[in-house]
């Protein structure tokens, strides 16, 4: 297996998918912010100084999602056709949970895409709520699914 960012002389370049057939692809990531209870509770009340905190991390997951190639100097900007941020909240241990569901039809996966969004949701929140929580911290940032496949291995710890 070779890393595809890197050319015969090692340098570094931009993949080529100009051969690659346009297909429907789909990404799903995920990652958790744990937290203390009285932030989960400020968090789910809607109370937090700074307005609603779901809210406004998931358009910055979106715009995450959106300025990827941005971010990411290898990667191709694409057309994205959907980006879905969604959040769940648990109690035990006390964490909002993201997942970000990223489409695209094009030559090129969306998993990239998938992962800044999820990344840059939890920043939100963390930026949100530091002022009364700073020992919040994000964890387990995966690639859940990817399709078309391409025989991409399952994350680690997934069962196949």
């Amino acid at each position: 297996m070779s890393l595809t960012h890197f050319d015969a002389q090692g340098q570094a370049h931009m993949v080529d998918v100009g051969p690659k057939t346009s297909t429907h692809r789909i990404a799903v990531a995920t990652g958790d912010i744990h937290m203390l209870p009285a932030t989960l509770q400020l968090i789910e009340a809607g109370t937090a100084k700074k307005g609603d905190v779901i809210g406004i991390a998931r358009i910055a997951g979106i715009q995450g999602a959106k300025k990827t190639a941005d971010l990411i100097p290898l990667c191709h900007p694409l057309a994205l056709t959907r980006v879905a941020v969604d959040f769940s909240t648990h109690h035990d241990p006390h964490r909002v949970t993201c997942t970000a569901t990223v489409e695209t039809h094009g030559q090129t996966g969306v998993e990239m895409e998938a992962l800044t969004a999820v990344q840059v949701a939890l920043l939100t929140i963390y930026d949100m709520c530091k002022a009364v929580d700073r020992g919040m911290t994000i964890n387990g940032v995966k690639l859940m699914e990817k399709h078309p496949n391409n025989a991409m291995p399952p994350p680690i710890g997934l069962a196949q």
